[in-house]
């Protein structure tokens, strides 16, 4: 669908991207994720045309359009700040796309209609001026509004970071469900991590102007390919000291788990270690109530390890207990 080869960006002496390679197929929803600054944004920009690569190409379905016009390129965008026109309404931001492309008056108010029903916005928000909607309704306009013209492909550079916590949640479910009602081709920039597990088919981890993977959400979170990733990818533990040892770890690399993998006090842990298995005491230094999971702070040889438990109500330890922690081998990531 869309394919980036070997894109190279600079802004003056400074190289932002770095040979970047991505190709993201037909109605997936693919996402560009990293901290602030690694160049996701100027990648998203590179393929919408804002930003034009000293090598390398950008083709979609097969054409070459690195050197197209922005406005030629058929690409809905939407903004992380959604770049409505405050004082017109809903109806008329919708339709600014529509009336540049010449479309007819009467297929225009068909096509407003039924882009509002499918983005939840009701007739009588059609007419209000655009200030007058709350955030999460202004995200609907500017989502309906690079939808309209029906694009080959849409790209949103973080559109849910200006929404408090639990709309952006709400946003987010809608935002996935719309996009296979479309099944339109997304681009999706974000720098939160739950976001991009919970939205994206696949996911490039972009860090300072490289991609370090490109994979499933699956594939980023449990088979981290670098250390980069694997730190920045939800919350791990290293593995070190005396622990690592026990394990039986190589000396020369550094070693994760994820906090899930952790088991406390597992049927038959107390019977020793095994060839795969580990058991190690550890004492509860601290816990977290999180209602769906516990996070516990678990002190175990020369460091703490955080361990996630699910809630089950009845095992719910506290600080000063003593415990038994299993790891697998299998479970530890290596760099």
């Amino acid at each position: 669908m869309i394919r980036l080869k070997d894109i190279v960006v600079k802004f003056g002496d400074f190289e932002a991207l770095h040979n970047i390679n991505v190709h993201v197929k037909e109605g997936e929803f693919f996402t560009f994720l990293g901290p602030s600054g690694c160049g996701k944004t100027t990648t998203l920009r590179t393929i919408t045309g804002f930003i034009e690569p000293v090598s390398g190409s950008v083709s979609m379905q097969g054409r070459d359009i690195t050197n197209v016009p922005i406005e030629k390129r058929n690409i809905g965008i939407v903004f992380q700040s959604y770049a409505l026109f405050p004082t017109m309404t809903v109806h008329d931001n919708i339709a600014f796309g529509l009336k540049i492309k010449k479309v007819g008056k009467i297929e225009r108010e068909e096509r407003i209609r039924e882009i509002a029903r499918k983005v939840d916005l009701s007739d009588e928000q059609l007419q209000k001026a655009v200030s007058q909607l709350s955030g999460g309704q202004q995200q609907r306009v500017a989502i309906a509004r690079a939808l309209v013209t029906e694009p080959a492909i849409i790209c949103m550079d973080e559109p849910l970071s200006n929404l408090d916590a639990k709309l952006r949640v709400n946003l987010r479910n809608e935002l996935k469900k719309m996009q296979r009602e479309f099944g339109i081709t997304t681009i999706y920039v974000t720098h939160d991590q739950e976001e991009a597990l919970t939205l994206s088919d696949r996911i490039a981890v972009f860090n300072k102007g490289y991609i370090e993977q490109i994979g499933t959400p699956n594939e980023v979170y449990n088979h981290s390919a670098t250390e980069f990733v694997a730190n920045f990818i939800g919350d791990i533990n290293p593995v070190a000291g005396s622990l690592a040892q026990q394990m039986k770890l190589p000396e020369e690399q550094n070693h994760y788990i994820r906090l899930e993998r952790i088991n406390v006090n597992m049927p038959g842990s107390e019977t020793g270690d095994g060839d795969a298995i580990v058991t190690v005491p550890g004492v509860i230094e601290m816990q977290e109530y999180y209602g769906l999971y516990i996070k516990y702070y678990i002190r175990t040889g020369d460091q703490t390890l955080k361990v996630i438990e699910k809630n089950d109500g009845v095992s719910i330890y506290e600080p000063g207990e003593q415990v038994r922690l299993s790891l697998n081998r299998a479970d530890i990531m290596s760099y």
